[in-house]
């Protein structure tokens, strides 16, 4: 006796001539004007994302990626090959955009770490390698634009829209010092030694200053002096210097202290890079960028240090340790809001303000390597870690993400 699914199978199966005929593409489903719902795309539409075409996978990269996904060479022992696209740490806990991220030096035990800035008010100190949280300080009034650690990770300075900018002390969290400004802090920059005692700041004053923080004297209650506007820490009254006073066109965006501890070097929305001598307090090259500075940042895992400069659509590299130097301006497609240079690998990653990928670059022949998907908005600010095996990204979307950099099993990627 048949079973019902028999039956079923009998009276519904297609069978002999009697295949059906007609268009495959049913689009019943697709979106249609004046329905308020996600719209949906066609069966013969090139892509799969209604919202923003430009940036979304083709059929024809979903169908590579289906087929290197059945690759049986790409499978060893059960296991999928190790890929450099190995999956990101994710470290939430701001709630706002990222601005800004900084790693310490290698530290003993290989131990390292790193500090981000949050429009959020609240910069974080985390674990370099694994992203695990350590501290947040606790004090602006305002978005922290920029965070830096010193090389012994023993300080942290942070620039914010509060009109200050606050050193703190990691092992405790206590805000040593509060620097306060007459408009809006950009940037902060230590010295490359341990526990410095002086911090260069650069902001919507246009003016580069430089505090001397072993001068620092407790201010009275009585004394006619700017006090904390937030009372996050002691009210001090810090020595400071201008250097060039009124040569900056436009507020000051980066402040990066080279290895030559007499040169101080500033990014600005002027377009114009300069390279300060402190023995001179006078710029001793300039640079004009073809667009406005996004990150501007030293590289250091290699002997030869350089530095690296986002500006429009290019990627400007300049040496570490020669003023003005130009050793290469790479210009892509997109405009690049951050990038980052890992010079022993030739290799350098870039953010843009127009997506959400972090992008892979040759340095020599400036060809896109690798793109990597994760963030869910623009990625403003990109850093290597101290060893180069990692690079965090700080995006729009709150988040930071660490990345491994190379295929050897490395912290938390074992």
């Amino acid at each position: 006796m048949s079973s019902a699914d028999d039956q079923y199978e009998q009276q519904n199966d297609v069978t002999g001539g009697d295949v059906p005929s007609g268009s495959k593409i049913d689009n019943d489903y697709a979106s249609r004007t004046g329905q308020y719902q996600i719209p949906v795309q066609k069966d013969e539409a090139p892509v799969a994302d209604p919202i923003n075409p430009d940036t979304a996978d083709s059929d024809q990269t979903l169908a590579q990626d289906d087929k290197e996904a059945i690759d049986q060479s790409n499978i060893i022992g059960g296991r999928t090959r190790e890929n450099p696209k190995a999956v990101p740490l994710t470290c939430h806990g701001h709630s706002r955009p990222i601005t800004h991220l900084s790693f310490s030096a290698v530290l003993d035990d290989d131990q390292y770490y790193l500090v981000s800035a949050c429009k959020d008010n609240n910069p974080m100190l985390r674990d370099g390698v694994t992203g695990d949280w350590v501290g947040t300080f606790i004090g602006h009034k305002g978005a922290v634009w920029q965070a830096r650690l010193s090389t012994d990770a023993s300080l942290a300075a942070t620039a914010s829209a509060d009109f200050s900018a606050m050193i703190w002390d990691t092992h405790t969290g206590e805000c040593l010092h509060t620097l306060t400004h007459a408009h809006i802090v950009r940037a902060v920059a230590f010295p490359s030694q341990p526990r410095p005692q002086l911090i260069a700041t650069g902001g919507f004053e246009k003016k580069l200053r430089i505090f001397d923080l072993s001068s620092s004297t407790s201010a009275s209650s009585t004394s006619s002096s700017p006090t904390s506007p937030n009372g996050a820490g002691p009210s001090t009254s810090i020595p400071s210097y201008e250097i060039g006073p009124g040569v900056h066109g436009g507020p000051i965006k980066s402040v990066i202290w080279s290895t030559d501890l007499n040169i101080l070097i500033t990014a600005a929305d002027d377009k114009i890079v300069r390279w300060w001598d402190l023995r001179a307090r006078s710029p001793a090259a300039t640079y004009e960028l073809e667009g406005y500075p996004g990150t501007c940042e030293l590289d250091s895992l290699s002997s030869k240090p350089s530095l690296s400069i986002a500006a429009g659509k290019s990627a400007y590299f300049f040496s570490g340790t020669q003023p003005g130097q130009l050793l290469k301006k790479i210009t892509t497609p997109k405009d690049i809001s951050a990038v980052a240079l890992h010079a022993e690998q030739r290799k350098f990653i870039t953010g843009s303000a127009g997506d959400t990928w972090v992008r892979v670059f040759d340095f020599d022949s400036e060809s896109e390597l690798e793109v990597q998907k994760g963030h869910h908005g623009p990625i403003w600010t990109i850093s290597f870690s101290p060893d180069g095996k990692l690079y965090a990204t700080g995006s729009e979307d709150g988040t930071v993400k660490l990345w491994k950099f190379g295929s050897d099993p490395y912290g938390l990627w074992r």
